[in-house]
């Protein structure tokens, strides 16, 4: 074998080199730049009314569903329909009745970058079931819920009864908080649920009122009722926190700051960088960029290729 065959793939391969370091340095620039993080909408929803009811029919060994919403949206949204209507097989004839009635029902939902937030009113409401077309399960004078998470702070759900409430035609006092039961003979029995309130870290949920269910209208060919209602409800979720200037998220609203390294002379790890952060100083005063480096290492590499050509080419005319 001669001299050639070893000279040839180093001068190739001192030429891949240089060109591997120009390409090298924008293409890591370009990964630096796409690691400063921004911030994402959160999420955020709202209803007025929401069922989840079972229908025994008389005639019948089957059970009808009802499952119906009033002014449920995500944002963005927003609705203020006051009446909700439903049909149900073998209720009535199939003939429509009516489950809610309101003077006001406003359901809305916003999401930005910096917060969301679910927002229901209902006022002067009278929630029907099937069976009882004249009686109303329950009436309230006003409900409201508000769900709010801003970005890197601790999200806040709140919920409001204000005024009387009607049950079976019974006028009760709910406790703030906890349950109530109410039983009418011959009737049935509504349990309640006053202003439920779930926060974590990145979400809130607030209700203003869960009604558990439990009928014998022995009308419209309705045996039994059972199952839930919400009234007023509201959900948020927050949007994710943009990261600051040395590309690190802030520390979130339930967690404490990272504490500080007290020795001012103790140095970082050599191979320790800030994600996203800078890793050297900025040379566009001096006519230079960020990648000077590379372009620099890039030439050496040229020289020394073409240094190394010139020698290995006198030796082989001597």
């Amino acid at each position: 074998m001669n001299g050639n065959t070893f000279r040839m793939p180093a001068r190739r391969l001192a030429t891949v080199a240089a060109a591997t370091a120009l390409a090298a340095g924008p293409a890591t620039l370009a990964g630096a730049g796409s690691a400063h993080a921004t911030g994402d909408h959160g999420r955020a929803s709202a209803t007025v009314l929401r069922t989840g009811l079972d229908v025994s029919l008389l005639n019948k060994t089957v059970n009808v569903p009802l499952s119906v919403a009033l002014n449920e949206v995500r944002a963005p949204g927003n609705a203020e329909k006051t009446a909700l209507t439903a049909r149900l097989d073998g209720v009535d004839g199939g003939k429509p009745f009516s489950v809610l009635r309101a003077d006001v029902a406003e359901a809305k939902a916003t999401a930005t970058a910096e917060k969301s937030e679910g927002t229901t009113t209902l006022a002067r409401a009278r929630l029907h079931v099937p069976g009882l077309p004249l009686l109303s399960v329950v009436e309230v004078q006003e409900v409201t819920s508000t769900a709010t998470c801003e970005a890197g702070k601790q999200p806040v759900a709140e919920a409001n009864l204000l005024g009387p409430v009607t049950v079976l035609g019974k006028k009760v006092t709910l406790t703030t908080g906890g349950t109530t039961d109410v039983k009418v003979p011959g009737v049935g029995e509504v349990r309640l649920d006053l202003s439920k309130e779930e926060t974590t870290s990145r979400t809130a949920a607030a209700t203003a009122l869960e009604l558990r269910v439990s009928v014998n209208p022995g009308d419209l060919n309705v045996a039994e009722v059972d199952g839930t209602v919400t009234l007023a409800e509201a959900t948020c979720e927050s949007p994710a926190a943009p990261a600051d200037e040395a590309g690190q998220p802030p520390a979130k609203a339930d967690e404490p700051p990272a504490e500080q390294d007290a020795d001012p002379a103790a140095e970082p790890a050599a191979d320790v960088r800030a994600q996203g952060a800078r890793t050297e100083p900025d040379l566009a005063e001096t006519g230079g960029s960020s990648a000077t480096p590379y372009v620099a290492a890039g030439a050496a590499a040229l020289v020394l290729a073409g240094g190394g050509a010139l020698v290995l080419a006198r030796r082989k005319r001597g």
